[in-house]
């Protein structure tokens, strides 16, 4: 049995969840507001967050910058009835790994619920350390360091140079990395890798070794 959590303001919404989630065999527990939801997840034991970006005090895009900063990996679905392209940005820039618009259909949300779940890889034991084209990566520690100097890089982009690092001299096609470093199976309509992939360069300089495959995607190509 997996424990969801519901953080939402509105007592509606957490009350229908947790009645279909229970039915669906899970426990559920809930928060009003983002620093309720910090609390509860600084406890342990939540397999999954379903999130409202818009809450008094704390609101979602606070708690994931907070569980990045924590290095809290709980897969988080975004619940918001905002809908720009901007808002969802962030919220997978922050982590998340899926955003459903408000109103939902509850059969839907909850086969997504059931998708993440139940997709989650199990932990494999990798080589601490990846290096090529003068940098290298601490994979424990999160750590880079591009020709003896520390860079500092958000969780995501660590991630997205640590998958191209381990493809190198391979092309890593945009769905693949959307999958793969973001966690989606669609394209959230925003040019998300590519300003990703943009922001690494401009950290890895003098001569960022990665290379941009034209209309497929991106190859890391040090050696």
């Amino acid at each position: 049995m997996s424990t969801v959590m519901v953080v939402d303001d509105e007592e509606r919404i957490r009350s229908l969840l947790s009645r279909s989630l229970s039915t669906e065999g899970h426990s559920v527990v809930s928060a009003a507001d983002g620093q309720g939801a910090m609390e509860r997840l600084s406890r342990g034991g939540v397999d999954l967050v379903l999130l409202d970006l818009v809450m008094p005090g704390s609101g979602g895009l606070g708690v994931l910058a907070t569980m990045q900063d924590r290095g809290d990996t709980t897969p988080v679905i975004v619940l918001s009835a905002v809908s720009e392209v901007g808002a969802r940005v962030q919220a997978l820039d922050r982590g998340a790994v899926d955003f459903v618009g408000k109103p939902f259909h509850t059969a839907e949300l909850i086969a997504r619920v059931r998708r993440h779940l139940t997709s989650r890889p199990a932990p494999q034991r990798e080589h601490r350390y990846l290096e090529a084209g003068g940098i290298r990566l601490d994979v424990d520690r999160r750590r880079v360091e591009v020709g003896g100097r520390e860079v500092g890089l958000t969780e995501r982009e660590f991630s997205l140079l640590a998958h191209l690092m381990r493809r190198r001299g391979d092309v890593c096609r945009r769905d693949e990395l959307l999958h793969d470093v973001w966690g989606l199976d669609f394209d959230p309509g925003s040019n998300v890798v590519d300003v990703c992939v943009r922001r690494l360069r401009h950290k890895l300089q003098p001569e960022p070794p990665i290379e941009t495959i034209r209309r497929v995607g991106y190859c890391f190509y040090g050696r």
